[in-house]
């Protein structure tokens, strides 16, 4: 049995059908879900992660077909899978990875994604000019991916490269674009919250209030 059709088959094993409606429902009835709540699935594919792990080679074969599959839960087993093995990933791998931004998008596989494209760039710095490139795509998904790929950096944060980010999407009503960009500085104001005051002061006339809101709820007045 390939390695698809044992995940598969553990999931089907595993469906929730009455969960499934209430998933699907959560997500605005945009995806197809078994109805395994994220610990269960997690538990599931824990030990075919680890094997993946051992065997040191990205399968993206395997995981093209995940990501082709209706069921929501294989798009989770994705993201879980490069983020486990994201040691093994390069800069060269980015392409690969973005054919899964580009599909079946929405807050949940794209949150997880930037943290995959933000890990590879603590280890190549040419992610920099990618993501400065991507903040300003025709696509706001992927420049959420830009905005929100430093998070959980803390001193490791580039703030040039934040601010510059943050500033190519300055007026956008796209709400996942400002959230995103009071996540972004909401997150380093637990590193640095005199960085992130003096940033909402210099700009507080072209933010929107969805971000500046987002921003300061870690800064004391």
């Amino acid at each position: 049995m390939d390695k698809y059709t044992e995940v598969r088959k553990r999931f089907e094993e595993n469906a929730d059908p009455e969960n499934a409606v209430k998933m699907a429902k959560y997500m605005r009835n945009r995806f197809i879900f078994y109805g395994i709540p994220t610990p269960k699935r997690k538990k599931l594919y824990r030990d075919f992660l680890k094997e993946e792990k051992r065997n040191k080679i990205i399968d993206w074969g395997f995981l093209n077909q995940c990501y082709d599959d209706e069921h929501r839960e294989f798009q989770y087993l994705v993201t879980d899978y490069l983020s486990e093995l994201n040691s093994l990933l390069t800069y060269d791998d980015i392409p690969a990875i973005r054919k899964y931004i580009d599909r079946k998008q929405w807050w949940d596989t794209i949150d997880s994604l930037d943290q995959v494209i933000g890990k590879i760039g603590l280890r190549d710095e040419r992610v920099d000019a990618l993501m400065l490139e991507w903040s300003t795509d025709e696509d706001f998904w992927v420049r959420r991916i830009a905005i929100d790929h430093q998070l959980l950096r803390k001193d490791k944060t580039n703030t040039v490269l934040l601010e510059k980010i943050i500033v190519n999407n300055f007026g956008s009503d796209e709400f996942f674009i400002n959230k995103a960009i009071g996540w972004s500085l909401r997150d380093y104001s637990k590193t640095d919250p005199e960085w992130v005051r003096d940033f909402i002061e210099r700009y507080r006339n072209r933010m929107d209030k969805l971000s500046i809101r987002e921003a300061g709820k870690y800064i004391k007045e």
